[in-house]
């Protein structure tokens, strides 16, 4: 009887740890960010908001949120896996570094935005 409780347990426990690994493996280590990663992001968004680019999209469109992200596994290295996405409520605008030093962020493509077709997630004074 003992035997069989260790065996489920150890089955138990090998499993546990082989999900957290591979999930690890698999999502955290490409798309997740880390504390440094956080940090980079965050002196991104602000040279996003000085930004020329910004500044145009600002006058033309209501700004609804800003979203950062990062993504390692479309190769190339620093800066150019972040990426700050300002979703407003005509289109969503992604920025990014202009250079190898980020020295400037610029904006280099636009996609569909949740809040064109629909109820925007919050009350957002309406």
């Amino acid at each position: 009887m003992k035997k069989k409780i260790f065996i489920t347990l150890l089955i138990v426990s090998v499993c546990i740890n082989i999900y957290f690994l591979g999930k690890w493996l698999l999502i955290d280590q490409w798309y997740v960010a880390n504390e440094e990663d956080e940090t980079i992001l965050g002196e991104m968004v602000v040279k996003a908001i000085n930004s020329n680019d910004y500044r145009d999209v600002s006058e033309s469109e209501q700004i609804i949120s800003i979203k950062t992200s990062v993504d390692r596994n479309k190769g190339g290295v620093f800066p150019y896996h972040y990426d700050i996405s300002v979703l407003t409520d005509k289109q969503t605008h992604i920025f990014s570094c202009e250079d190898d030093r980020c020295t400037k962020v610029e904006k280099y493509g636009e996609m569909y935005s949740n809040y064109r077709d629909e109820r925007s997630i919050l009350p957002l004074g309406k």
